[in-house]
């Protein structure tokens, strides 16, 4: 079958730094100084500060790793003394490499996060699921803290040659020991 376009979207696992204990321990803090960022992210996972885009790749990546989201769906930015609303219009982050090892239920799927740089794999803890909207299927991958990030439409077309090439049905595919539908439930 057909490789996807862009071979950076398949990289070997092997050279895929595994960097998943670099992010702040969020989920642990919880101060009781709280307020309004006056930040918001895009649907493009753009970062913006008083409806000025932030440009500092260094800046975005901070704040990225200072994400959580709240258990009634606010995202916020949080450090050991201050937690910040920030408004997401989406997902607040976007998968934009994914490299892959193996084959069927040996397969492992890793992904970059943009704004972070840092990898995460797709498995049960971090499922990757589709949901239909009136655009056609919008692709994500769960991750720590709550959070989700939009699969790239490049790295979801790869994703779904590799299904492809597999024959399940429903199309899918296997990662870390868990299958992962690639089209929405409903």
């Amino acid at each position: 079958m057909s490789a996807p376009t862009d071979p950076r979207l398949e990289l070997p696992i092997a050279g895929v730094p595994d960097d998943r204990g670099t992010r702040y321990p969020v989920e642990q803090w919880h101060p009781t100084r709280c307020g309004h960022s006056a930040m918001r992210i895009d649907g493009e996972g753009r970062w913006f500060h008083e409806g000025r885009e932030i440009r500092r790749p260094e800046l975005v990546s901070l704040f990225a790793r200072l994400l959580r989201r709240e258990p009634d769906g606010r995202h916020v930015l949080v450090t050991p003394v201050e937690m910040l609303d920030i408004d997401v219009d989406d997902a607040p982050l976007v998968a934009v490499d994914m490299a892959s090892e193996g084959e069927g239920e040996a397969r492992t799927l890793r992904f970059r996060i943009g704004a972070t740089g840092l990898w995460s794999d797709a498995d049960a803890r971090h499922p990757i699921h589709v949901e239909q909207t009136d655009a056609g299927p919008r692709p994500y991958l769960g991750l720590d803290a709550g959070l989700r990030a939009r699969i790239a439409r490049p790295v979801y077309y790869a994703l779904a040659d590799l299904a492809i090439e597999e024959g399940h049905d429903p199309p899918g595919l296997w990662s870390s020991g868990a299958f992962h539908p690639l089209e929405s439930a409903a």
